[in-house]
Order: structure tokens, then C-alpha cells, then sequence
């Protein structure tokens, strides 16, 4: 890159600073995040109760349309525990259209901030960035799980039976999902408008530490599974690094897609790892 380049590069706002007009005032923007949280949390979990339901009966329908005797028990272990696909699919479908409607209501992006975040990725260092911190969330998730067993600490995740049962169903389509689909609405949601409301406000950190543990507490909520406190913690650990690399990043470049693909980077090697045995 030419220092002219790099000096019309440097000149270019990042998508969430202020505009025109003032910016909101910090201390409302507190009460503003935890409205957004408080209405991803409502909508994830009407969508994933809608989802899990209209699951059941297409299951059940196809079962009747084959001529097949419908078991009412069976039709409530499907509803109590879904297939690892069918999961992945309620998973994508309701955390999905809870990004996408909570973005629309209370994070959409001006014309002008999309235009800056195109801009802001046609620059290599941006690239690097999203490279690098892709790879230190898995060198970091890495160094906390060998930490963790000199420890006597070896946590599995709530959702790591499913993902491993959906992978062994449908290979491409979890590849796809996990590299592509769950980054993009993950950083939509938690980086663009929860992380964003306190980065507009003037408070970055706060805004970091919040996503941050937001992030990790709906990635691993207390007693869905058999892991200890400590496990817990361990894997909230984890998934707190990795949003608050992901939220630096994203302030670092000024654009949402560096986020998005340091999230694509870290979960393609990570699962690529996992279907080969070494996670």
C-alpha cells in the first residue's frame, strides 16, 4: 500500500462514529444495551420454542404421510430433544432472525456506514488484522483447554454433542453454518448492535466487557450441562476472549466484516479440527 494510500486510508471515520448530529449521551446508553439484550433474549427464545414446535409436526406429518402410526411419545422426545440437524436448523432459523430483527429495530447501519465499512475493507491491513486475530482466538482457546486439563479441568460444551451429531448427518451444510451463517448473524447481533451501542456512546470498553459476557453467557448457560462451576467458568473464559477479540477488531478496522471473517477464520479451523479427532 503507497503512503498516499495509507494516508487516504487513515482518513476514513470507522462505521460507528458520530456523524452529523451529536451522539447519544453515555448514560443513556446503558439502558438502551441492556433493552437490546433484554429483546434478543425474548425473541431467541419465542423463535426457538416456534421453531422446535413447527419441527415436530413436520416430522410427525411426514411420518403420517408414509402411512406411519403417530407416537405421541415420540412426538414429545422430539420436542424435548431434537436430532443434532434439526437443532442446527431451529438454531440458525431463530438465533438467526433474532439478529436480524433486533439489527433492523435498534442497530441498523446508515448508507454512509456501509459505504465507509466497504471502503475500510479494500485495505490489506484490514485483512491482516482479521487473519491474525482469527487465529489468536483459536491460539487462545487453545492455551485456556490445556490449561484448563493441567487443572483437572476438561469442560465439553453444551453444544458439542449436537454439532458433532449434525456433522456426521450433513457434513457441507455444517461447514457452511459454522464458518459462514453463525459468524455472521453472531457479529451482527453482538458486535454490530449490542457491542456498537456503548462504542456510539463514547464507551468502548464497557461496551467490550458487556458483549463479551453476553456472548458467552448465551453460548454456555449454568446447568445445561454436566460440566463444574469451574468447567463453566473455563468456557466462559473462552468464549469471553473471543468476543472481545472480535469487538477489538471490529473497532480496530472500522468494519463489521473483519469481525465477521476473524469469526469465520477461528470456527472453520475449529471444527476442521474437530471432525479430524484433535478437539
Amino acid at each position: 500500500m503507497s503512503v498516499q494510500e495509507g494516508a487516504q486510508g487513515a482518513a476514513l471515520p470507522p462505521p460507528l462514529a458520530p456523524l452529523a448530529t451529536a451522539p447519544p449521551r453515555p448514560v443513556a446508553a446503558l439502558p438502551g444495551f441492556f433493552i437490546d439484550l433484554g429483546m434478543a433474549i425474548g425473541l431467541l427464545v419465542a423463535l426457538s420454542t416456534l421453531f422446535s414446535i413447527a419441527a415436530a409436526v413436520i416430522a410427525a406429518a411426514t411420518a403420517l404421510s408414509r402411512g406411519e402410526a403417530l407416537d405421541p411419545d415420540g412426538l414429545v422426545q422430539s420436542l424435548a430433544q431434537p436430532d443434532g440437524l434439526v437443532m442446527i436448523w431451529v438454531t440458525l432459523l431463530a438465533t438467526g432472525g433474532t439478529a436480524l430483527v433486533v439489527y433492523a429495530l435498534r442497530g441498523r447501519a446508515t448508507p454512509d456506514e456501509r459505504r465507509r465499512s466497504r471502503q475500510v475493507l479494500s485495505r490489506p491491513s484490514t485483512w491482516g488484522w482479521m487473519v491474525l486475530v482469527g487465529l489468536a482466538t483459536l491460539a487462545a482457546s487453545t492455551a485456556i483447554a490445556w490449561l484448563g486439563r493441567h487443572l483437572g479441568s476438561e469442560p465439553v460444551p453444551s453444544n458439542q454433542a449436537i454439532i458433532q451429531g449434525a456433522f456426521e448427518q450433513s457434513p457441507l451444510f455444517m461447514y457452511v453454518f459454522a464458518a459462514l451463517l453463525a459468524p455472521a448473524y453472531e457479529e451482527l447481533l453482538f458486535r454490530r448492535v449490542l457491542f456498537g451501542r456503548l462504542w456510539r456512546a463514547g464507551r468502548p470498553w464497557l461496551g467490550m466487557v458487556l458483549s463479551s459476557a453476553a456472548f458467552a453467557l448465551i453460548h454456555e448457560l449454568p446447568g445445561l450441562s454436566a460440566n463444574s462451576w469451574p468447567a463453566t467458568v473455563q468456557l466462559w473464559m473462552t468464549y469471553g476472549f473471543m468476543g472481545a477479540a472480535f469487538a477489538w477488531v471490529y473497532r480496530r478496522t472500522g468494519s463489521l466484516w473483519a469481525a465477521i471473517g476473524a469469526h469465520a477464520l477461528n470456527n472453520a479451523i475449529a471444527c476442521l479440527l474437530l471432525v479430524l479427532g484433535y478437539a
